[in-house]
C-alpha cells in the first residue's frame, strides 16, 4: 500500500485536466513517432490510472474498468461489416496490378484528347469510376501517379496543376460509395451505411465537378498550362467521333439494359417480384419496369442501327471497350447493394469475385499479382486494425472518464449559436487531420461530437432548406468524410503527397506536391462550405 502511495500523484480529479493531459500525450507520443494504435492503446491505461488511481494496475486488474475496455474492443472486432474493408483493400489491389485501370485511362483518353486540359480531365474521371469500383484512397494515388503523371509531365502540363489533380481526384474514394470512411463511421455510429452511401453521392459528385470545372477554367484561361498533344490525321474528329461515342453508349446500354429486362422477366416468372406489405419492391425488376426496360433497349437499337450506322458503332465499341470491366465491376458492387440483393460485406466480396472474374477472362491474373494483393491487404489491414483497437480502448476509457460529458457540456454551454459550434467542430476536425489518422478521429472524436449535433436544434442546422431530424447523423458523416477529404491533401502529414512522392519522378519533392494542393484545398473547402450551408443536399436521394 506504501508504494502505491507514492504514485497517489497521477490520479487526477478534475475531467478538464484530464483531458488536457490526454490530448498533450497524444501529439506527444505521435511527434516521437509511436503508430497511432499503440498510443491510443497506452492512453487508455493511462486515463483509467489518471481517473481511478494507480492501484487499478495491482488490486483490480483484468475488472471493472479493463472489463470494458475489452468489451469495447470485442465489440468493434467482432461487428461482421468490419470484413468488407480488407475485401475492399484486396479489390484495389487486384485493380491496381490488372490492366483494368489502363485501358480505362486509355478509352477516356480517346474521348477527351483534344480537350484543353483533356488529360487532367480524364484523370478526374478515372478516380471517379475508380472510387466507385473499390473505396479505397492509396492506391488510387498511387496507380494515378503512374499512369497519368508522366503523361501530363510529358505533354508540358503544369506541375502544379498535374500534382493537385491526380491527388485531389485519388482522394474522392473518401466521399464516393463504397467509402471505406463511410463504412466505419456508420459503424460507430451505429447509422445505415446504405443510407450513408446514398446521401454521399450528390455531395461526391458535386466536388468531383469542382475539380472538372477548375480544370476546364483555368487551362482556358492560361492554355499554357495545358498544351493540346499532337494531332492525329487518322484519329475521328467532330461528328465522327461524337457519332461513335454515341454508338459506344447505344450499345453498352443495350447490353445493361438486355440484362435487366432479363432479370426482371426472371423475377416475375419466378413470383419473386410480387408486391407483399412490409418488403421494398425490388430495384428495376418488377413487372411495371418490363415496358421501360424494353423500350430502353429498342431505342439503344435504334439508335445504333438508323442513326450512328453500324460501322461507327463498331469502332466506337472499340475505342471505348476499356470501360466496360469498370462499369461491370461498379455495376456489381453498388448495384447489389441497391439492388437489394446483398449487404455491404457481401457486396465487397462479390466485388472481388468480379475483378478476378474479369482478370481471369483478360488473361492478366496470375499467381504472382494475386500474392503479392494478398500481402497488401495484410499489410493495410493489420495497421487499419491496430488503430481500431487502440482507438477503441481509448473512445471507451475516455468515456468512463465522463470525458463526452465534460466536453458536451463544455461546447453547449459556450452559448455559441448553432452553426458556431458546428464550425468549431469543423476547425478541429481539420486540425486533427493535419496530424492524425482519419480512423482515430473517427473513432475517438465521433462517439464525443456526434450526440452534441443530435441535441442541437435541426432548424438552425445550414442556412438553406429544412433537414430531416432523420437525416441528421447521415449529413454529419457526409459533412465529415468531407472534412477528410481535406486532411488527405493537409501539409504536414497529408498521405496523399507521400503516395505520390512513392512514384514521382526524383525531381519532384515534397515542397512541390503540397504547393501543387492548394487551389484544390480551396476547392474542398468550398464543397465543404456547400454542405455547411444547404444541409439538406444529402436527403436528395434517401
Amino acid at each position: 500500500m506504501e508504494f502505491l502511495d507514492l504514485f497517489a500523484w497521477m490520479k487526477v480529479a478534475d475531467v478538464g485536466t484530464l483531458s488536457l493531459v490526454t490530448l498533450g500525450m497524444m501529439f506527444v507520443l505521435l511527434a516521437l513517432g509511436m503508430p497511432l494504435g499503440f498510443a491510443s492503446a497506452f492512453l487508455a491505461v493511462a486515463v483509467l490510472v489518471m481517473k481511478f488511481g494507480p492501484d487499478l494496475l495491482f488490486s483490480n486488474f483484468g475488472r471493472g474498468p479493463f472489463a470494458v475496455l475489452g468489451q469495447a474492443i470485442y465489440r468493434q472486432m467482432t461487428n461482421y461489416v468490419l470484413i468488407s474493408i480488407p475485401l475492399f483493400i484486396f479489390m484495389a489491389a487486384l485493380l491496381e496490378r490488372s490492366g483494368i485501370a489502363r485501358d480505362m485511362y486509355s478509352s477516356l483518353n480517346v474521348w477527351l484528347s483534344r480537350t484543353r486540359g483533356g488529360i487532367a480531365i480524364v484523370t478526374s474521371i478515372m478516380a471517379v469510376i475508380m472510387a466507385a469500383m473499390s473505396g479505397i484512397i492509396g492506391g488510387e494515388v498511387v496507380l494515378l501517379g503512374l499512369i497519368a503523371l508522366p503523361q501530363m509531365l510529358r505533354l508540358g502540363y503544369n506541375q502544379n496543376l498535374a500534382i493537385g489533380t491526380i491527388c485531389a481526384s485519388g482522394s474522392l474514394g473518401t466521399m464516393i460509395p463504397p467509402s471505406i470512411v463511410l463504412i466505419f463511421y456508420g459503424l460507430i455510429t451505429e447509422t445505415s451505411i446504405k443510407a450513408l452511401f446514398t446521401a454521399s453521392f450528390l455531395p461526391g459528385f458535386m466536388l468531383a465537378s469542382f475539380f472538372i470545372i477548375y480544370i476546364l477554367v483555368r487551362t482556358r484561361l492560361n492554355p499554357e498550362m495545358a498544351p493540346l498533344p499532337p494531332e492525329d490525321p487518322d484519329a475521328p474528329a467532330g461528328r465522327d467521333k461524337a457519332l461513335m461515342f454515341l454508338g459506344f453508349l447505344c450499345r453498352l446500354g443495350a447490353w445493361i439494359g438486355g440484362v435487366l429486362f432479363l432479370r426482371a422477366v426472371f423475377f416475375t416468372l419466378t413470383g419473386a417480384n410480387e408486391i407483399r406489405e412490409g418488403v421494398d419492391p425490388i430495384f428495376l425488376g418488377m413487372v411495371s419496369h418490363l415496358p421501360w426496360l424494353g423500350g430502353f433497349v429498342i431505342l439503344a437499337v435504334g439508335l445504333m442501327l438508323f442513326v450512328v450506322g453500324r460501322e461507327r458503332t463498331a469502332t466506337g465499341w472499340e475505342m471505348g471497350k476499356g470501360l466496360v470491366a469498370p462499369i461491370i465491376v461498379i455495376g456489381v458492387v453498388l448495384g447489389s447493394i441497391y439492388g437489394g440483393i446483398t449487404g455491404i460485406t457481401e457486396a465487397a466480396g462479390m466485388g472481388v469475385i468480379a475483378v478476378f472474374v474479369l482478370g481471369l477472362v483478360r488473361r492478366e491474373m496470375t499467381f504472382e499479382i494475386v500474392w503479392d494483393s494478398l500481402l497488401r491487404t495484410l499489410r493495410s489491414t493489420g495497421t487499419i486494425i491496430w488503430v481500431t483497437i487502440g482507438a477503441a480502448a481509448l473512445a471507451a476509457a475516455y468515456t468512463l472518464a465522463g470525458g463526452p460529458t465534460y466536453v458536451a457540456n463544455a461546447i453547449v454551454g459556450s452559448d455559441l449559436p448553432t452553426m458556431g459550434i458546428i464550425l468549431v467542430m469543423m476547425a478541429i476536425f481539420l486540425v486533427m487531420g493535419m496530424f492524425m489518422d482519419w480512423v482515430g478521429i473517427v473513432l475517438l472524436i465521433m462517439p464525443v461530437f456526434l450526440p452534441i449535433v443530435l441535441k442541437l436544434p435541426v432548424e438552425e442546422l445550414g442556412l438553406l432548406g429544412g433537414l430531416d431530424p432523420a437525416h441528421v447523423a447521415i449529413w454529419f458523416g457526409v459533412v465529415f468524410c468531407m472534412n477528410m477529404q481535406v486532411s488527405f491533401l493537409s501539409p504536414p502529414f497529408g498521405p496523399a503527397a507521400f503516395y505520390l512522392k512513392s512514384v514521382a519522378p526524383a525531381h519532384i519533392s515534397l515542397t512541390d506536391i503540397f504547393k501543387g494542393f492548394l487551389p484544390f484545398i480551396a476547392l474542398q473547402l468550398a464543397a465543404l462550405a456547400v454542405l455547411l450551408i444547404w444541409p439538406p443536399m444529402v436527403s436528395v436521394f434517401l
